[in-house]
């Protein structure tokens, strides 16, 4: 089990993508998971990895889009 937690900064723009009307469900879908493991043990899920890993390969997301890629996927299970 990784025990990472998403830092407050991460956290912050988390939930201000949340409530953007702007924001893509990509984006969206990415700061809900960061969110959820803020101080908790919670642990990124598979799909959720895989949505993360073809964010930060493609050119086309937004570099806020990618920081929640790169935080949900430090939180995966090493394991998988």
């Amino acid at each position: 089990m990784n025990k990472k937690t998403t830092s407050s900064g991460v956290a912050t723009r988390a939930s201000q993508t949340l409530t953007s009307s702007n924001a893509s469900a990509t984006a969206k879908t990415l700061a809900a998971s960061a969110l959820s493991q803020v101080n908790r043990g919670n642990q990124t899920g598979a799909a959720t990895e895989d949505l993360a890993a073809r964010v930060l390969a493609s050119p086309k997301y937004s570099e806020q889009t990618k920081e929640f890629a790169a935080s949900v996927l430090a939180q995966s299970n090493k394991a998988r």
